[in-house]
């Protein structure tokens, strides 16, 4: 099921995305949920079409919690080792927008470059996870870009400016609550060219045990997500570029960059 979270009439709520084709394309509707849908749901059978409605980030997460290197062939390109460990990072809740918001290029930063992932979206308060038990936590799966100015990264060397800043992590444009994340298709476009172009059985560290490895430390809650790390091809981003990520079985994130002011 495609999980989405929207906002009509001033209000937001949760709905299940059903039709076939692109948020774009038309076709698409909306079932709205009644409650959330973290827990047991019903459908309301009220149903909108997308096309009326503002897609949100498909979650407001506590925390994202972000996997640096976790694809052999994109060490290698930026000159950095596997790591012994996975490399985790924060990425605020304020850097987090949805499909079709905007990325603000921002001011402090000469590189600004795309990192296409697959998010993991947690659907129930854990910690200390087995490997066993991880699909029990897991609520799905959506799409992000990992937007990054790659010269602070390496000029600060710590990435919480880098990779935190405001619109520095879309979402979306929905979670796939149904879907096998071990190997799928995942690529990056620029302007309609192809810049990354990988496969999640590619990742050096699989979905559990980045989980097992991050619960180890801290408690995730319902809406928290994973950013499991991106594959080769990295390039930048510049004022007037459109960007989309677009991973097999879920969709399509696109979002513009602009200049912050």
């Amino acid at each position: 099921m495609r999980i989405a979270r929207f906002s009509i009439d001033g209000n937001v709520a949760f709905g299940a995305v059903e039709g076939e084709g692109t948020v774009e394309s038309g076709g698409l509707v909306l079932d709205i949920i009644k409650g959330i849908p973290y827990t047991d749901f019903e459908l309301s059978g009220t149903k909108v079409p997308l096309s009326k409605v503002r897609l949100l980030p498909p979650v407001l997460p506590n925390k994202v919690v972000a996997i640096g290197r976790n694809y052999a062939e994109h060490a290698a390109e930026l000159g950095n080792e596997v790591p012994e460990v996975p490399v985790a990072f924060f990425k605020p809740t304020t850097s987090v927008i949805g499909s079709g918001d905007a990325i603000e290029y921002p001011s402090f930063s000469d590189e600004l470059h795309h990192e296409a992932e697959l998010a993991v979206v947690i659907g129930r308060m854990c910690r200390e996870v087995p490997r066993e038990r991880v699909k029990d936590v897991v609520f799905g799966y959506t799409c992000a870009n990992d937007v990054t100015a790659r010269d602070v990264q390496r000029r600060e060397k710590q990435w919480a400016r880098a990779k935190g800043f405001d619109t520095s992590c879309p979402l979306g444009p929905w979670v796939e609550t149904e879907l096998d994340p071990s190997d799928l298709t995942i690529q990056a476009t620029v302007n309609g060219e192809q810049r990354q172009l990988g496969r999640t059985s590619d990742m050096i560290r699989s979905i559990e045990d980045l989980v097992v490895h991050i619960t180890e430390a801290m408690t995730l809650l319902p809406g928290d997500v994973i950013l499991t790390g991106t594959p080769a091809g990295v390039g930048p981003l510049n004022v007037g570029d459109e960007v989309a990520v677009t991973i097999e079985g879920i969709g399509t994130l696109t979002n513009k960059v602009i200049k912050r002011g």
